[in-house]
């Protein structure tokens, strides 16, 4: 069966990332040498191909890659955000039934076996052979364990068939070493958060279902072994509506030795939800009278976007403190602007209202959010947010509108020296907040704000929450000393923790540790540029003009890419005058040199050079007419987490002048 380029790529890059991964090259270097010493040391002629590659079967040098491509991924465990197994949808096409499990820990074996009743999937017959169409993907997320599945066709009755081990281990200091016991997974309230993925065949993903599954029902089941039909429900509007049916299977190892009866487990499991359900009744209690307090200071407050809760994917109404929490990003991520960039380089969506109209206000949870790889300003604020407290700052979510009066979300860190710093996650911009007095002289010199943003009404984090108290909402005016009450309107924080502090409200997912990339930069870069310069040889054809690519040109773009990167991430540019001199090296008295270059945040082709080409610059330089023309074409893929990429391209082209 024939693949599209794109996959054929993919599964080249896999490939050779793995080998790399075991360094393949030197273990054959090395077991070829000794076989050659040892084994055909005297021997006149050559030594033959058969000879050697049997030797290296010996060896187990093949049985090593064939059991590192198959079973890589099928282990869970505590390993690091850094070490993340991000399973490769390409690699898991084998069904792999075993895997090794350590003795002296527990797990949870889940298991999706098939699916039913995906009524909007009713029409869609298999595809062609070599045709790409839209598919299913399973994320899981689990006390810091993430997986996926392999990409499934869309159907109405889905062929799955995906197993995740997912580990049951302790997280108190000392004891994370041992096995849990059976009180101690009766207490592991975590749930399993269950992300179901649709990408059609442009690449266009949206959010199916977002489940959050009881697990602990295994405990009271006999062997500790059960299967069940799990209904699930769409998102948004659609969260009351089922939207498919799963058949799961769930299976403890190793099997407790004490068996919980199920009228214990179903005790444990509403104590819980009692508890929960309280907590978040007496912060209703609270947040009302918190209120009508801040109403009473001045009637203008009853218009300020002051945003005590929010609804997720699920319609739950949550307090907006509990969808921030401190995250690291391990070794992926080396700075809060790294941070910054790799926030604006996620897809941006607002979702829309069902029959149109304006947006619907829709938080996602932030593992959701990573799977879709897209989202809303308040998504990507409150990710941004996380990763700055993750790096030490003091950092809040800020909730006002922009220049045109829309609602938006931004990120504002206040230093201990009190610079005030406004973070823009949609784009990675950052703006020195410095605020006009409004009862300064007529005369003085005011300075004009470069930011985007007109009002705002609170800002929060994990742990606090201020309203605006001060006489006008407007960002130019603020001033953002938030430990004054009569500027800012405080909630007291053990109210705030109450609800949203560790082990709080436990049915609310913790924030999930970030995959690294699975992609090769050096490999998806060579083949985006290929693909490039056979569009723009059809392109110049269909013109009635020959086409001449010059390799030399095209390399000296490189540093040019190197230095815009540069500048998105850290507002430092360099590296300037290196990359002019080199090309006025290359460019011949006489001649003209023009250069296009544009970032992208996908690595469609096609989409990439029709975006080209409305640039009247690009259009210019790719239709060049003259003597002597010659053309060159430069792509650089940076690939950040969660397979989030910046591609930059940079189009270009030299000729002789004619007067």
């Amino acid at each position: 069966m024939s693949l599209p380029p794109e996959k054929i790529t993919e599964l080249k890059q896999i490939i050779h990332s793995q080998l790399n991964q075991m360094d393949i090259q030197n273990r054959i270097r090395d077991i070829l040498s000794d076989t050659i010493q040892q084994d055909f040391m005297g021997q006149s002629g050559k030594v033959g191909e058969e000879e050697l590659l049997h030797k290296l079967k010996q060896q187990g040098l093949v049985d090593d890659i064939l059991h590192q491509l198959q079973f890589r991924g099928q282990q869970g465990g505590t390993t690091p955000a850094t070490h993340f197994l991000d399973r490769d949808d390409k690699v898991t096409q084998l069904p792999t039934k075993k895997v090794n499990i350590d003795p002296t820990r527990r797990y949870v074996y889940f298991q999706i076996k098939g699916g039913k009743a995906f009524l909007e999937h009713i029409d869609e017959s298999d595809p062609m052979p070599g045709q790409v169409s839209s598919f299913f993907m399973f994320h899981i997320y689990f006390r810091g364990q993430r997986f996926k599945s392999r990409p499934i066709p869309c159907a109405c009755e889905p062929q799955i068939d995906e197993g995740f081990l997912l580990e049951l281990h302790k997280e108190s200091s000392g004891e994370a070493g041992k096995m849990a016991d059976a009180s101690t997974m009766l207490s592991i309230s975590d749930p399993i958060h269950i992300v179901l993925i649709k990408t059609e065949a442009s690449g266009e993903t949206s959010l199916v279902s977002s489940n959050f599954f009881e697990w602990r029902t295994v405990l009271a089941s006999s062997g500790n072994r059960m299967s069940m039909m799990l209904e699930l429900k769409g998102t948004g509007n659609e969260s009351k509506v089922p939207c498919g049916v799963i058949e799961i299977m769930m299976e403890l190892f190793p099997k407790s030795t004490k068996n919980f009866g199920q009228d214990v487990v179903a005790a444990q499991i509403s104590l819980e939800k009692s508890r929960q359900a309280e907590r978040e009744r007496l912060f209703l209690v609270y947040a009302k009278q918190w209120w009508k307090e801040y109403l009473q200071i001045r009637p203008a407050h009853q218009d300020r976007l002051v945003k005590i809760f929010a609804q997720d994917e699920n319609m739950v109404n949550r307090p907006v403190n509990s969808f921030v929490k401190p995250l690291r990003g391990g070794r992926l991520l080396d700075s809060a602007r790294h941070a910054a960039r790799f926030v604006s380089l996620i897809h941006h969506e607002k979702v829309q209202s069902l029959g149109g109209g304006s947006k619907t206000e829709q938080w996602t949870n932030a593992h959701a959010f990573l799977c879709r790889n897209k989202g809303d300003c308040e998504d990507h604020a409150i990710l941004l947010c996380s990763l700055l407290l993750g790096f030490g700052l003091d950092a809040y979510v800020c909730v006002g509108t922009k220049s045109k009066g829309a609602v938006h979300a931004w990120v504002v860190t206040i230093s201990i020296e009190g610079t005030v710093v406004f973070w823009e996650s949609l784009n990675g911009h950052r703006y020195i907040h410095l605020p006009i007095d409004p009862n300064a002289p007529p005369m003085d010199k005011q300075h004009r704000p470069k930011y985007p943003y007109k009002s705002i009404g609170c800002v929060f984090n994990h742990v606090s929450f201020y309203a605006n108290n001060q006489p006008s909402d407007s960002v130019e005016v603020c001033k953002f000393n938030l430990k004054n009450e009569a500027d800012w309107k405080s909630m007291s924080q053990d109210a705030v923790l109450s609800v949203c502090g560790p082990g709080a409200s436990l049915a609310w997912p913790s924030m999930p540790p970030l995959c690294c990339s699975s992609l090769d930069s050096a490999l998806v870069s060579n083949d985006l540029e290929q693909q490039l310069r056979v569009m723009v040889y059809e392109h110049r054809r269909d013109l009635g003009l020959t086409t001449n690519f010059d390799d030399q040109l095209s390399y000296l773009l490189t540093p040019a890419l190197a230095a815009y990167e540069l500048e998105r991430v850290t507002g430092i540019s360099a590296g300037n005058e290196e990359f002019q001199d080199s090309i006025k090296q290359a460019v011949p008295d006489g001649h003209t040199f023009k250069g296009y270059p544009i970032q992208f945040s996908h690595r469609n082709a096609k989409r990439a050079f029709a975006t080209c080409l409305k640039s009247p610059v690009c259009e210019e330089i790719i239709n060049c007419r003259g003597d002597h023309v010659r053309l060159g074409v430069r792509v650089k893929v940076y690939p950040y987490p969660e397979n989030a990429i910046a591609t930059w391209i940079m189009f270009a082209c030299k000729y002789k002048s004619v007067l």
